[in-house]
C-alpha cells in the first residue's frame, strides 16, 4: 500500500504544485491514483488556507474527491485544527459526510475521546505515533489500540542520516504495532530514507507533499503524482510485482 498524503499543514507559501481547493485536491487525487497510490490522505482547507474540522468544508473536499476516484480517502484530526480537546470531538461528530479513515495523534490531548468518536461513527483510526513523543507509551495501554484501522509510524527525524535509525527505534517502541498493520513514513529530509526502509521491510508507506517537497535526487517536485510515481520505484514495487 502507498498512500499519498496530498497536503498536510501546507499552502500557498509552499508553491503552486500543493492542492488546496477542493477541485484542486479532487485533481490532485485522480492524477495521485493514476500514478498508482491506493489511498489518500488529505487535510481539508478553510477558504483561507488553514486546516479546518469544518463539517461543512469537509462534505465538499469529500464529494469532490469521490465524484473521481474510488480509493479509501482519510483526513486529520490534528489538534491545529480545533486546539480544545472537546471542540474537535463535536466537530467530528458533526460530519455528515464521513471519511473512509481519519488520522489521531496519539500524544495529543483528547486522542482517545476523539479516535472514540470516529469509531462510534463508523470511521476507521489511523493511530498516529509520532516519533519523539510519548504517543508509543500511551498508545500501548489504550483500550483502542485494537479497534484501530492501522498505526501510522510517523517519522518526524527531518535528517536524511539519521532518520532511518529513528524509524527502527519508533518500531521497536511500537512493538510491531500491537498487532495492527502500520504504515511508515518520514517527513522532510527523511522522507525518502523512511519510505525505502518502509519497501525492505514489506511496510505500507505514503509519500506525498504533506511529508516532502522534494525528490529523492532533490529537485522541486512537480505534483504530488510525480511524488508517487517516483515512490513506486524507491518502495521496490516492480520487483514486488514480477
Amino acid at each position: 500500500m502507498v498512500q499519498v498524503c496530498l497536503n498536510g499543514a501546507r499552502g500557498a507559501v509552499d508553491g503552486w504544485m500543493v492542492p488546496v481547493s477542493p477541485g484542486a485536491l479532487a485533481d490532485a487525487a485522480v492524477e495521485a491514483v493514476a500514478a498508482g497510490a491506493t489511498d489518500v490522505h488529505l487535510h481539508p482547507k478553510s477558504p483561507c488556507g488553514h486546516d479546518t474540522l469544518s463539517p461543512r468544508v469537509l462534505a465538499v473536499t469529500l464529494d469532490a474527491i469521490r465524484a473521481r476516484v474510488s480509493v479509501p480517502v482519510g483526513v486529520t484530526t490534528g489538534a491545529w485544527a480545533e486546539p480544545e480537546p472537546a471542540a474537535r470531538v463535536e466537530r467530528v461528530r458533526g460530519w455528515t459526510v464521513l471519511p473512509d479513515h481519519a488520522s489521531v495523534n496519539w500524544h495529543e490531548p483528547g486522542a482517545e475521546e476523539v479516535a472514540a468518536a470516529l469509531l462510534d461513527q463508523g470511521v476507521g483510526v489511523e493511530a498516529g505515533i509520532w516519533s519523539g513523543t510519548d504517543g508509543a507509551a500511551r498508545f500501548a495501554v489504550s483500550p483502542l489500540r485494537a479497534k484501530v484501522l492501522r498505526v501510522l509510524a510517523e517519522v518526524t527525524d527531518p535528517d536524511a542520516d539519521t532518520a532511518e535509525a529513528s524509524a527502527r527505534a519508533l518500531l521497536t517502541d511500537l512493538h510491531t504495532g500491537h498487532g495492527r498493520p502500520v504504515l511508515l513514513h518520514g517527513e522532510d529530509g527523511g522522507a525518502w530514507p523512511v519510505l525505502r526502509l518502509a519497501g525492505r521491510l514489506g511496510l505500507a508507506t505514503r509519500i506525498g507533499l504533506e511529508d516532502t517537497l522534494l525528490l529523492p535526487d532533490g529537485q522541486r517536485a512537480l505534483s504530488n503524482a510525480q511524488l508517487v510515481a517516483e515512490a513506486l520505484v524507491q518502495y521496490g514495487w516492480a520487483q514486488r510485482s514480477s
